[in-house]
């Protein structure tokens, strides 16, 4: 058994990382996290944490190089420390997307930032939606990833669903989770077909399923420049579908994807806290957010007292 827990969080979310620990009733930990004048990360553990169960919070969302050197430099300040373990919290692990070759000489960045984090002395990691299953193969530490589709089920089941809705899976790769949605919902299931002509680049190709007359949901686990997302929408749209709502894990949100969202034909888009949001993101009426703080915080308290944390990987209701 390890000291006591200790969180410290890093300046990619530290909002997240607040609502995390008012949750578990701790304070925030003492940790300076800033620049030396030539740009370098700089880190100061500010507590005695010798011993400690310390959970570092830090997604590494953009800008993605300085938050994961960010988390690296503050793993490798609370092993100097005699810290007894330390978990890297990463809500959004950035770099996740180039998880295998798909070209000669091409690298696998995924498995270069599992190197990383390993050697920087971090024993365990905890994320939520990877975009890819197999990235916890990358790793020789244990890798807890979480799924945000508790929070999101219950707000589609509360607040969306109605008689004739159909959940949709933007692309083949999202059958399973969309179909998971689908059933637990008793909502219809439909599947965009789209080609994909370059990065952020798609176009819809056709439409697996009954949609017309249908409030429709399209469900994913990130957005980027959100223009695939409003594609399918608009194909929606055109192929009858009445209120199209949008529902993904990472708000990635980069590039044109906040004026792409404003011109599109979507009711709201849905995303949770795990990146936090821009102003530009903040100022536009058509995305909301739903915080996945709660599900952070019940995973760290498991790990913490070496509990099962299996119950958070099920869409249940004990999570609230």
């Amino acid at each position: 058994m390890y000291g006591e827990l200790v969180i410290f969080s890093g300046n990619a979310n530290p909002e997240l990382a607040r609502k995390v620990c008012e949750r578990l009733g701790v304070p925030l930990g003492r940790a300076k996290v800033g620049r030396f004048s030539d740009g370098e990360v700089r880190v100061e553990i500010q507590q005695n944490i010798r011993g400690r169960d310390v959970f570092l919070i830090q997604p590494t969302c953009a800008p993605a190089n300085d938050h994961l050197m960010e988390l690296l430099v503050m793993a490798e300040a609370c092993k100097r420390s005699s810290a007894g373990r330390v978990t890297a919290v990463m809500p959004y692990f950035g770099y996740a997307r180039q998880d295998r070759k798909v070209a000669p000489r091409a690298p696998i960045t995924a498995k270069l930032v599992a190197t990383l984090l390993e050697a920087a002395g971090i024993e365990r990691v905890l994320t939520m939606d990877l975009h890819a299953g197999q990235i916890q193969g990358f790793f020789s530490i244990p890798v807890d990833n979480l799924y945000a589709q508790p929070t999101l089920f219950r707000h589609i089941r509360d607040e969306l669903l109605t008689p004739d809705t159909a959940i949709i899976s933007p692309d083949a790769g999202g059958v399973e989770r969309a179909r998971s949605y689908a059933w637990r919902l008793g909502a219809g299931l439909a599947i965009l077909d789209k080609r994909r002509s370059g990065p952020n680049e798609a176009e819809v190709m056709h439409i697996v399923g009954d949609v017309s007359g249908r409030r429709t949901i399209l469900v994913d686990d990130m957005i980027d420049t959100a223009g695939t997302l409003v594609k399918g929408a608009g194909a929606l749209r055109k192929h009858g579908a009445t209120d199209i709502f949008g529902v993904a894990t990472h708000a990635v949100l980069s590039g044109p994807a906040i004026s792409n969202i404003d011109g599109s034909v979507f009711e709201s888009v849905f995303v949770t806290d795990t990146i936090p949001l821009s102003a530009a993101a903040r100022a536009c009426a058509r995305v909301r957010v739903l915080t996945v703080a709660p599900l952070f915080a019940e995973a760290i308290r498991s790990i913490h007292f070496n509990d099962s944390i299996s119950r958070l990987f099920l869409d249940s209701d004990d999570n609230e």
